[in-house]
């Protein structure tokens, strides 16, 4: 595979690598930055095992948010079965004005309605396929693809019980009592903090993404899990939105698909986390 990336770059006039460095992060894919001769980097993501869409998908998730755009995002260089290579946007830490950029960025591309939930094709959640489906009714749509679909993954597997399945029918079917009939719009889908990059020009940018026309809350609701983010970019959100001051109270429910995708990929100790919103709104 080598071979073939490294045969590629120096073909589009990249150059030769010079040199490889791994870089950490990633739960499901090896990603690495590309030091080349003639002064450039380039990052690769590479995975033999990758499935077959794997990485057509990311890349159509990333050419979607950057005709927004809205936030900055990579650029696809090249799309194989088994590897993606993208522009490298450098890494600093993060200044004063990072989360606020980010999140008015955000709360842009949450602006722009769309005319039905789903995408134009399936994506991937770490390496689980997602069904997106058009479909006209959101509750519809985030009850069959979004929590049930994973439900039931996650009981074929062994890794939920029957009551708890149960429990997320019940929930699926009453989403509308809890969840107003929201618009459509592009999301970026797997929105926790690993998920956002401080590029070396002070822009925030957003990587690994696993798109689909949904409930903007839905984006957001996920920033609170896996690490948090920071009380600011909440703030800021809300200065550049027309989010609604009770939209925390239905985070659980929306957060009941990450946390139904990490189970089904990990197993530990996100049952719990999913049992206690069943016992809550069940």
């Amino acid at each position: 595979m080598k071979e073939h990336f490294a045969s590629w770059l120096a073909d589009a006039g990249y150059g030769e690598i010079i040199r490889v460095e791994a870089l950490t992060g990633g739960c499901i894919n090896n990603t690495a930055r590309l030091h080349l001769d003639r002064g450039l980097s380039v990052i690769l993501k590479y995975n033999v095992s990758a499935p077959a869409e794997l990485f057509r998908a990311e890349a159509a998730g990333l050419a979607a948010l950057s005709q927004r755009q809205a936030v900055r995002v990579p650029k696809v260089l090249r799309v194989t079965v088994h590897y993606l290579i993208l522009e490298d946007l450098a890494c600093v830490s993060t200044g004063t004005d990072y989360w606020r950029l980010l999140d008015a960025g955000l709360a842009a591309l949450h602006g722009e309605p769309e005319e039905a939930f789903g995408f134009t094709e399936d994506n991937y959640c770490g390496a689980t396929t997602h069904s997106v489906p058009i479909t006209r009714d959101g509750h519809q749509f985030f009850a069959e693809q979004r929590i049930m679909a994973l439900a039931m993954q996650c009981l074929d597997e062994g890794k939920m019980p029957k009551e708890s399945v149960r429990q997320l029918r019940q929930i699926s079917d009453r989403l509308d009592i809890w969840i107003p009939d929201f618009a459509p719009v592009l999301i970026h889908g797997d929105l926790w903090i690993g998920n956002t990059h401080f590029c070396a020009d002070g822009q925030p940018a957003l990587i690994d993404p696993a798109v689909y026309w949904g409930w903007a809350e839905a984006d957001l609701a996920m920033t609170a899990l896996f690490g948090g983010f920071p009380a600011a970019f909440y703030q800021s959100y809300y200065d550049n939105s027309e989010i609604t001051s009770d939209w925390q109270e239905r985070m659980p429910l929306y957060n009941l698909y990450p946390l139904l995708n990490h189970l089904l990929l990990f197993a530990g100790s996100h049952l719990c986390d999913i049992t206690e919103i069943c016992r809550h709104f069940a």
